[in-house]
């Protein structure tokens, strides 16, 4: 067995997010009568002492690598991540860590999921990837998703609730050859990804392209999400988005989104105009989003972009909805904690609604043919091997 790189232990810490004292306290690296638990995960990283094989495994789940990483010669390359359209440099968050590792995770997916379409006669590639550009603006765009979707805007709010409708959207994405993910952690809340650090994630690929949305957002702002990061595969750009627009590719998305959901002509009936004052807006805009089953902040966006408010106003609104979102989401966990609720949702029905049944029924065709083990069955729904057969069979598949 080769001997474990010392740096490339101190880089999979570090790349982790974790301190010296933080690691050491997830690693159990407890304190002995010579050398404090950090001082001893020091030793390790500096090629002074060797790590044992339990620890090694210790590192691999705390610093969610593959045990192989820590017998490179040298750290490996950042993942790629596409182009990162999401904010300004000074943006970024702490949980910059859980966002490379949740990207690796869904291109690992998105790799064997590739390798056996590739070798299928009868898939042909995608011809609506990479099959439009900005130049040629936002209503060719937006005509062209809502085509090949079969979109109808009647239809979608027709569907009564936020969920509901981007169940539909769902659906008409992958009908097409879209896999579309509800994913916002790494397997459990403590790995929770928040919003501002990733909203959402398009592997733009002709043959498997993925789209992964943070769950952790509002639902009603799950279908904006979706149709922007499926602007995304018609420009054919990979690569990670935020919650603020701060590029010109970013704009663009949103516009081709938030057109699709929010025609211009509708978005005058809102009420609001240039001399609304905050109050009225905000009461104006609730009514108008719930109405029409979007996001507040999607409508106040939207006014922005049709000159009915100031940007001071939709930052203000958009603030503000931001907010109470984010109070009403820690009430509802604060609520749970004072019931001690030791139950929750079923295991499998919150992870195949996760995963989609796009998804779920590649694997299931392809374990039956032989294609997949259940092994890689697990790694593509990132389940245990022995929890692929109860989460496909009761997908009803």
């Amino acid at each position: 067995m080769p001997s474990v790189t010392s740096n490339v232990l101190e880089w999979a810490r570090t790349t982790a997010g974790l301190s010296l004292q933080e690691a050491a306290t997830k690693l159990k690296v407890h304190s002995t009568r010579s050398a404090v638990g950090t001082d001893r995960l020091k030793a390790y990283e500096e090629g002074l002492a060797k790590p044992t094989r339990s620890l090694l495994l210790r590192m691999s789940k705390v610093y969610r690598r593959p045990l192989l990483t820590f017998y490179l010669q040298s750290p490996p390359a950042r993942g790629d991540r596409g182009q990162d359209f999401r904010t300004l440099p000074e943006r970024t968050t702490s949980a910059e860590p859980l966002v490379d590792a949740l990207i690796r995770d869904v291109r690992a997916r998105q790799a064997i999921v590739r390798s056996i379409l590739e070798d299928e006669e009868d898939v042909e590639p995608l011809q609506f990837v990479g099959s439009m550009t900005m130049q040629q603006g936002v209503e060719p765009v937006m005509a062209a998703i809502r085509r090949a979707l079969g979109f109808d805007l009647t239809t979608f709010r027709a569907q009564g609730s936020a969920e509901a409708a981007f169940t539909l959207l769902r659906q008409q994405a992958e009908r097409i050859g879209v896999f579309v993910l509800l994913i916002g952690d790494l397997g459990s809340h403590h790995s929770a990804v928040e919003v501002e650090a990733f909203r959402g994630f398009a592997l733009a690929d002709a043959l498997a392209p993925f789209i992964l949305i943070n769950d952790q957002d509002a639902r009603s702002a799950w279908s904006f999400t979706l149709l922007h990061e499926l602007a995304h595969l018609w420009l054919g750009a990979t690569g990670i988005s935020g919650r603020i627009p701060e590029g010109q590719v970013e704009r663009f998305c949103n516009d081709v989104a938030s057109g699709i959901l929010l025609p211009n002509n509708e978005i005058l009936s809102a009420g609001v105009d240039p001399r609304t004052e905050f109050d009225r807006a905000y009461a104006l805009i609730s009514s108008f989003a719930d109405e029409r089953v979007v996001s507040r902040s999607l409508v106040a966006y939207r006014l922005f972009v049709a000159d009915r408010v100031s940007e001071q106003l939709w930052i203000s609104l958009r603030d503000r909805f931001l907010g109470e979102w984010q109070r009403a989401k820690a009430l509802a966990k604060e609520r749970q904690r004072a019931k001690k609720k030791k139950t929750g949702p079923d295991y499998y029905i919150v992870r195949r609604h996760r995963l989609g049944p796009a998804l779920l029924r590649f694997v299931a065709r392809n374990l039956q043919e032989g294609d997949l083990t259940p092994t890689k069955a697990g790694k593509v729904l990132g389940v245990k091997a022995r929890s692929v057969d109860p989460l496909l069979r009761g997908a009803g598949l």
